[in-house]
């Protein structure tokens, strides 16, 4: 027969009352952690992903627009010889 240690069951409680403890500071320290990282970010002043394609988008019809602008000129640059 088996019987219960008083001794034991109280380092169970404890240990299980530690785990809960350091479960809540890891959850404190990630959400303090997060919100430092989301200020950070914000004081920088980065663009989203959808202003960067926007003007990535105008870019390359700047360029292909500049290019045909330049074969049009280079045809009536021979023109004009």
């Amino acid at each position: 027969m088996q019987t219960r240690n008083k001794f034991f069951d109280d380092m169970s409680h404890l240990m299980t009352n530690a785990m809960g403890v350091a479960q809540g500071a890891k959850d404190e320290a990630e959400t303090a952690m997060k919100g430092w990282i989301d200020r950070w970010v914000a004081d920088r002043d980065f663009v989203t992903r959808e202003e960067f394609d926007a003007v990535r988008a105008m870019a390359q019809k700047a360029r292909e627009e500049n290019e045909a602008l330049k074969a049009r000129i280079e045809l009536l640059e021979q023109a004009a010889k």
